[in-house]
């Protein structure tokens, strides 16, 4: 064997896209050199890691064992360059985290000052919805995860952030009586919800269920940003997290209507693989959590933390 280590890296992107042309997009190589990289790379084993069928790229069994060991080599690469940076006094390295998509109003504030005290540090931040959040971190693609809903039947450990609240939310247009509606308001509104496998999805449904809601489904958006706008628009009604809606309310383009049992209320929590090796960047990312938590919240979320309706 003699392959090299950007084999390995090619290998690995091109397992992660299932596609041979943009792998060589993300790592800003032609085609050709990563075909080649690719080609010479599989003449070192007598079985095949990657079938090309209708010039889609199928991964063989055999190529998915490969490319965990491709990981775990690359990742202790990482580490001893880690390593070398530290003993010299800098950390540098990546910080990989995948946050639900309403995490997105949430994650930043409690990761921008360990990137402006580690300026060689690199943040790898992907925002997507839950299930595929949790599968970064089945797939030890990441060092941490950022939900408001634990999955089940996972190893973890935790540290909770802060608090997430959602409310009934209808455009600032409609006028709606100033008391707490009973539940049966429900009877009259057509909701908004978003799609399956969203992390505001579950709480919401979980909610509705419990409580018996006579709820009306309107549509189903892939978004927090295309439920809020469609919100706006007068298309229906939702229940949002306060997190991201808090500069539609102080416009009046939103507004929260107050009903009995709201707000619900959950968790935001960093999450990642129980018994997980931790780098020297994300085990030093723990430790700022830790200590910068409370201080984050209180400087950043007052507003959220104090807010009632």
């Amino acid at each position: 064997m003699n392959y090299t280590l950007n084999q390995l890296r090619i290998f690995l992107k091109v397992v992660e896209l299932k596609s041979i042309t943009r792998a060589a997009e993300e790592l800003h190589l032609t085609q050709p050199a990563v075909s080649i990289q690719l080609k010479n790379f599989q003449q070192q084993f007598d079985i095949p890691l990657i079938e090309i069928i209708n010039k889609q790229a199928f991964i063989t069994d055999f190529g998915n064992v490969i490319a965990d060991s491709a990981r775990r080599i690359l990742l202790e690469v990482d580490n001893i360059d880690n390593h070398t940076h530290a003993y010299k006094g800098q950390l540098t390295g990546k910080l990989k985290i995948s946050v639900v998509s309403t995490g997105k109003y949430v994650a930043p504030y409690f990761i921008s000052g360990f990137m402006k005290m580690h300026t060689g540090v690199e943040l790898m931040l992907d925002v997507t919805n839950k299930e595929k959040v949790i599968q970064t971190l089945k797939d030890n693609d990441v060092d941490f995860s950022m939900v408001s809903v634990l999955p089940p039947n996972m190893m973890l450990e935790k540290i909770e952030l802060m608090q997430n609240k959602l409310f009934l939310v209808g455009n600032g247009e409609q006028k709606f009586a100033a008391k707490v509606h009973d539940k049966s308001i429900f009877k009259t509104l057509q909701l908004i919800y978003r799609e399956e496998g969203s992390g505001t999805r579950h709480v919401m449904e979980r909610f509705i269920k419990k409580n018996r809601l006579p709820v009306q489904k309107k549509m189903e958006l892939t978004s927090n940003e295309a439920v809020k706008q469609a919100v706006i628009a007068g298309l229906g009604y939702s229940i949002m997290p306060l997190i991201g809606i808090k500069n539609e309310l102080l416009n009046g383009d939103l507004q929260i209507i107050s009903v009995k049992g709201f707000p619900i209320k959950s968790t935001w929590y960093l999450i990642w693989q129980r018994n997980k090796k931790h780098t020297a960047v994300s085990t030093a990312f723990l430790n700022y959590v830790k200590e910068e938590k409370q201080q984050i919240i209180k400087s950043r979320f007052h507003w959220f933390e104090n807010f009632k309706k």
